[in-house]
């Protein structure tokens, strides 16, 4: 959950690189709030908390996701290939689960060296 809160804090920072955990922790606390929004909304009879919290995660998701493409050495430009039906979504994937640069990049420090955890802060 820390990590899921860590992207919040920075809610729209595109700058700078972000690890695979960061990245994928929130991909999965998202998905399951997603979920559990459903059944509310299904209880509920409307879709109004599950908008609710697509758009306030909008700019953190966005960030976090530019930012492990900057981890990965490119640019958060790549984003725009996710518009492509189901080959821009794989190239994401492929993209997401691929280890960052080791060491500096164009894009700022190695988010590995010094092992930052928010887990242990």
């Amino acid at each position: 959950m820390n990590w899921y809160i860590e992207v919040l804090k920075k809610y729209a920072v595109f700058e700078g690189r972000a690890r695979r955990k960061e990245y994928w922790m929130f991909a999965l606390v998202n998905v399951v709030i997603a979920i559990v929004l459903a059944i509310v909304d299904a209880v509920l009879g409307t879709q109004i908390p599950s908008v609710v919290y697509a758009l306030a995660v909008l700019l953190p998701g966005l960030g976090v996701s530019v930012r492990r493409l900057h981890d990965t050495g490119r640019t958060g430009w790549w984003l725009l290939i996710g518009i492509i039906p189901l080959v821009g979504a794989i190239v994401l994937l492929v993209f997401t689960v691929s280890e960052g640069t080791k060491g500096q990049n164009e894009y700022g420090a190695d988010p590995k060296e010094g092992e930052y955890s928010p887990a242990h802060s």
